[in-house]
């Protein structure tokens, strides 16, 4: 049985707007304790911070360059060692919310359209200010004021049209706008009724590329990963559904005692910060062309200028 140690960057749940992250990386790396705390010494070595635990910020530092090079580089041992998945944080928004509310088309080209024109056709305050209420909408919390995330999105929704972007993003907002009763009836489910639609939270389509990009022969992979708060029961039983006899076990311990999740956790963090400084044009090519090799094609991400050059030749899907 393989194992595998997981750690993420950016995460907070189903809260994907309005947070200091604009990309989500899950990272998985498949080495042994020994090789993983070898790995930690040697970054150790070459940056001689005494902190207790070192992170990303380490080697995302100018001065620290050499040693980030080095990590991701053919000489390290996270060389075919190692995996990361991406989210793009609004695109995955636009598409879980074309899913609940234009059900009966399929999500990415919409997803895709309206997220390249929203961002270059409308103001950007306003823009973000309709991403942050559909992200509420479709939240799985805060129940009890169920009719006010309704009101909000669809203010939002009014504004955008008012603005007058036109084209085919204008008709992506009407068909959202001739949908309100779903999203009323969406919201005004009980707490513990079915999820309708599919989950926001990130992780749990990490986790599911995790296994399969491991377990790609078929062969049972288990998952230790870095303790997550924000996971739920739920999530958890649905993880294990989705994946069967797939995944041969899930558990969580804190990053500083297991060597192996502290080298994810690292990887994670600089892999989103690369992510994201593409994302908004503010690019290192050499970094770059460093994480492509880890990259999964089947990341989540609404860019294609960013996404090829992160992963060139390569699609995505929400």
């Amino acid at each position: 049985m393989l194992e595998i140690a997981c750690d993420e960057s950016g995460y907070e749940g189903e809260k994907l707007i309005g947070t200091t992250t604009d990309v989500f990386a899950h990272a998985s790396v498949r080495l042994d304790t020994e090789a993983s705390t070898s790995c930690l010494a040697e970054l150790r070595d070459r940056i001689r911070s005494p902190a207790q635990e070192y992170k990303a910020n380490h080697l995302l530092r100018q001065k620290h360059r050499s040693v980030l090079t080095w990590l991701l580089g053919p000489s390290a041992p996270l060389a075919g060692n190692a995996h990361v998945y991406l989210v793009d944080k609004a695109y995955l928004v636009l598409a879980r919310i074309i899913d609940l509310l234009v059900a009966e088309q399929p999500a990415e080209p919409m997803a895709r359209t309206l997220y390249r024109e929203g961002r270059r056709g409308f103001d950007p305050g306003q823009w973000e200010a309709f991403l942050a209420s559909a992200n509420r909408l479709l939240r799985a919390n805060d129940r009890i004021d169920a009719p006010t995330p309704v009101d909000s999105f669809f203010g939002t929704v009014d504004g955008l049209r008012r603005a007058g972007a036109g084209g085919r993003a204008d008709q992506i907002l009407g068909l959202f706008q001739r949908a309100r009763p779903r999203a009323t009836a969406f919201r005004a489910r009980p707490v513990d009724h079915p999820r309708t639609a599919p989950t926001l939270d990130p992780l749990v389509p990490a986790i599911i590329r995790a296994v399969a990009g491991w377990g790609g022969g078929g062969e049972p992979v288990a998952i230790v990963h870095d303790r997550q708060n924000t996971l739920s029961a739920d999530r958890i039983a649905q993880l294990t559904e989705t994946l069967g006899t797939r995944l041969a076990g899930l558990r969580f311990v804190g990053s500083r005692s297991d060597p192996r999740v502290q080298v994810a956790d690292i990887l994670a963090g600089v892999a989103r910060k690369i992510a994201s400084d593409e994302l908004n044009g503010q690019g290192d090519p050499q970094l770059t062309a460093l994480l492509r090799p880890y990259l999964d094609p089947l990341s989540i991400w609404g860019d294609d200028r960013s996404w090829s050059r992160l992963v060139p030749g390569s699609g995505s899907q929400p």
